[in-house]
């Protein structure tokens, strides 16, 4: 099952993949946050415990993405870089 999700994730493009890692921003100030709020100490725990998950989980997910996409991006930009070496080498002959 973690397979498929991580093959699942790898296949969302680059753009979903900052998208996702910008979400576990506010999630990471309101897991802090809420310590401020007038609630019982055992109910801080909880919200602080889904919360600060929720954000550990959004940036596994989001670098997982961009970590596929990446390498992608990555092999691309090579290639065309490569390509356009040969293209002026073989001008000059």
């Amino acid at each position: 099952m973690i397979r498929r999700i991580k093959t699942f994730l790898q296949h969302l493009s680059f753009r979903t993949g900052v998208i996702v890692l910008v979400c576990c921003i506010p999630c990471y100030i309101m897991s802090f946050a809420q310590m401020a709020l007038p609630i019982s100490a055992g109910a801080k725990g909880v919200l602080w415990v889904i919360l600060y998950g929720l954000a550990k989980t959004l940036q596994y997910s989001g670098l997982t993405i961009i970590g596929a996409e990446g390498i992608k991006r990555l092999k691309h930009w090579l290639k065309s870089s490569i390509h356009k070496k040969s293209d002026n080498n073989s001008d000059f002959k």
